[in-house]
């Protein structure tokens, strides 16, 4: 008896369809196709807009069970460019971002909500400017699937508005908040 129950136990184990796990992906930026922007209020008469230069990261992706999926990036305040040099050191200055001081940005995924129909809501930690602060990003899946090098790739677009005096950020005149728009591409590994 305990050796049908065990054949019968193997059998089923065997026949019973597991989801696939999430996959790993790196952050394409060295071929240029990811990039975090950003737009920020100039007197509330127009916008600047700018990037960020430097940034690596890793994402695992699941598109059958979101909560495994994750996300993480380290960004190098230092490569700040809103195409104006002088503007680029005042706001890399003391007065704003402080990137001598805190060079680097890091966003650690915390949990990701499947909101259908390819959308997601991506919550995480993000620090900035020495302090620690959850966000959450509105995102999207644009494309996943091979590539013609053989390899694979998956890509998302998100947005998130970033309220500076959360991350001890002086607001200056009318800016208090920043538009970040986010573009991820990576490559399965």
């Amino acid at each position: 008896m305990k050796k049908a129950l065990l054949a019968t136990g193997l059998a089923l184990t065997t026949s019973l369809s597991f989801g696939a796990a999430a996959a790993d992906y790196v952050i394409d930026t060295e071929g240029g196709h990811a990039s975090i922007n950003f737009k920020v209020s100039h007197l509330g008469y127009s916008y600047i807009q700018g990037r960020f230069n430097q940034f690596d990261g890793t994402f695992s992706y699941d598109p059958e069970n979101m909560t495994a999926s994750n996300v993480q990036v380290s960004v190098d305040t230092t490569s700040l460019d809103s195409n104006h040099a002088e503007r680029d050191k005042h706001l890399r200055g003391g007065e704003f971002i402080d990137a001598g001081k805190y060079a680097t940005a890091v966003f650690k995924s915390t949990g990701i909500v499947d909101q259908g129909n390819g959308q997601f809501t991506v919550n995480g930690d993000l620090t900035l400017h020495g302090q620690t602060k959850p966000i959450s990003i509105d995102a999207k899946l644009i494309g996943a699937g091979a590539d013609p090098w053989g390899g694979e790739r998956a890509g998302f677009e998100g947005t998130t508005t970033l309220q500076l005096a959360d991350f001890g950020i002086k607001a200056m005149g009318m800016v208090d908040t920043v538009d970040m728009q986010l573009y991820v591409e990576g490559i399965k590994q």
